[in-house]
């Protein structure tokens, strides 16, 4: 069985391809162009990489109870796939103009070390253990963290491929 962070990697490869530096430059006026997709999704990893670098050192979870709004969230996007259009991203994980080639080298990285981390988390807290807060999801456990990453990767993943007229 192949893990969501392994779809998920392949499924941005995938939308890559062989893709010039130039057509990773396009994008419609005020949105974000392929390569500013690619720099939110590393900033994303390594801001989870974190967190879960948190956790471990802590020897605890650092979850909060989850609200009724944070619940229904988590079922429209962990559970159904559903990523909602039009979300502003939080200022962490904004393109910042990080150079395409340094983000192309360190996403696999990241996304490799998120697996790994994530893997830690649940031998040392189990499966079920919320071990994090997601800035708009509220607390996930490791299996709900891997699962948000594939449908927000495959949200961006479309949208490069969009940007780059291969839909």
């Amino acid at each position: 069985m192949v893990s969501s962070l392994e779809r998920l990697r392949q499924e941005l490869e995938d939308a890559i391809g062989s893709a010039s530096p130039s057509a990773l430059a396009q994008a419609p006026a005020g949105k974000w162009n392929g390569a500013q997709i690619l720099e939110h999704l590393f900033l994303t990893y390594q801001n989870t990489n974190r967190g879960i670098d948190k956790c471990l050192k802590q020897g605890a979870p650092l979850a909060t109870r989850a609200t009724w709004k944070q619940r229904v969230a988590v079922l429209l996007v962990v559970n159904l796939g559903y990523l909602p259009e039009g979300r502003k991203a939080p200022e962490r994980v904004m393109p910042r103009g990080m150079a395409l080639e340094e983000v192309q080298r360190a996403i696999v990285s990241e996304l490799q070390r998120m697996g790994s981390g994530l893997d830690d988390c649940e031998r040392r807290f189990g499966a079920r253990t919320k071990i994090m807060d997601h800035p708009f999801l509220g607390p996930l456990t490791a299996g709900e963290w891997r699962k948000f990453h594939w449908v927000h990767g495959r949200h961006h993943a479309r949208q490069i491929r969009q940007r780059m007229g291969n839909c």
